[in-house]
């Protein structure tokens, strides 16, 4: 009788271990630019596997990349590729594994000015760099006939955080314009040459919707969320193209994807794209200190490029190309844990 009791205390204990072991806590940080998606990742996937929890901090790119190098998060997330001299710096080498892709709207605030404005992409670096000055400047009423456009300033919105979307931006605007590369290049932080700074895309987007006359670039569902404005931006074939899924897909088609997965899609060829359009990353290291986590983590990246690029449309992401899925699957099987 006694040795039946014990061994029902001991079952009984058993059970009650595993139905309180607390889940496994991911940490990670970093890019803005995705939170909507990832949020809503973590949150179906950790209501499908308990044992699994996610903690991000939306922080910005330059955030994610120190936060990851110092291994202070779990993984880090970035829209802006590393640089080798970055990668140098980690204690271990780190994989850029690409989750979804996204465009850059260019928004505006100007009062019975509706979504469609079009800009070429001069202007859009002549903006930022201080030399068209108004909204009634003759090169961008040249492009918009009938439209009522005010003589008023131009106030230029940026981040004001180191940002993968800045890198985005920037390295377009390092491609259609020489002087803006050689003045101030392409990086998550620049020195602007004028603006207000805004934190986040968050940031940014609350300076647009406040200030009038205002103009920024934020992650298409930024905009979309926001009642936001945008612009139409020429692309190279010269057309006029609205930031969408589908022009946003356009841009990475026929693009060769490097096995490190370090690749812009800014300025593409193609007549259909959008011209600001990238992927992000999330940024884990190929061997991984804590094997629970590090098992986690690829088995949650596995769902996510597979299962979870189903939720990428109603958010205003792209889904990845089933090519790089295949390149992801393969990367994964590197991770040690």
């Amino acid at each position: 009788m006694f040795k039946r009791f014990v061994a029902v205390f001991i079952a009984v204990g058993i059970t009650a271990s595993v139905a309180w072991a607390a889940p496994v806590l991911i940490n990670g940080a970093g890019a803005t630019f995705p939170y909507p998606i990832y949020s809503k990742w973590f949150d179906e996937y950790s209501k499908m596997n308990h044992e699994v929890q996610f903690n991000y901090q939306s922080i910005g790119s330059g955030g994610g990349i120190k936060q990851i190098t110092a291994k202070t998060v779990d993984f880090g997330a970035s829209d802006g590729p590393m640089t080798q001299d970055q990668m140098n710096e980690a204690p271990g080498r780190i994989y850029h594994i690409p989750m979804v892709m996204g465009s850059e709207a260019i928004v505006f605030n100007l009062e019975g000015v509706k979504t469609g404005l079009k800009l070429t992409a001069d202007v859009l670096a002549d903006i930022y760099l201080g030399k068209v000055t108004t909204w009634s400047d003759a090169r961008i009423t040249a492009e918009n006939p009938g439209v009522n456009l005010p003589n008023e300033s131009i106030v230029v919105v940026h981040r004001s955080d180191g940002s993968g979307t800045t890198f985005i931006f920037t390295d377009y605007l390092s491609h259609v314009s020489g002087e803006w590369k050689a003045r101030v290049g392409k990086a998550t932080s620049v020195n602007w040459p004028l603006g207000l700074g805004g934190k986040g895309n968050e940031g940014v987007a609350g300076f647009i919707r406040q200030t009038p006359g205002s103009i920024g670039y934020v992650e298409l569902a930024y905009a979309v969320h926001n009642g936001l404005t945008y612009a139409y931006l020429k692309n190279q074939s010269g057309n006029f193209i609205e930031p969408s899924i589908e022009s946003t897909s356009k841009a990475a088609e026929g693009v060769p994807i490097p096995e490190d997965f370090r690749v812009s899609i800014v300025n593409s060829s193609n007549p259909q794209a959008y011209p600001i359009a990238g992927f992000t990353w999330l940024l884990i290291y190929k061997d991984m200190d804590d094997p629970v986590k590090g098992k986690a983590i690829v088995n949650f990246i596995k769902w996510a490029i597979h299962d979870g690029q189903a939720y990428t449309k109603d958010l205003l992401y792209s889904p990845l190309p089933p090519d790089v899925v295949g390149m992801i699957e393969t990367k994964l099987t590197h991770v040690k844990y």
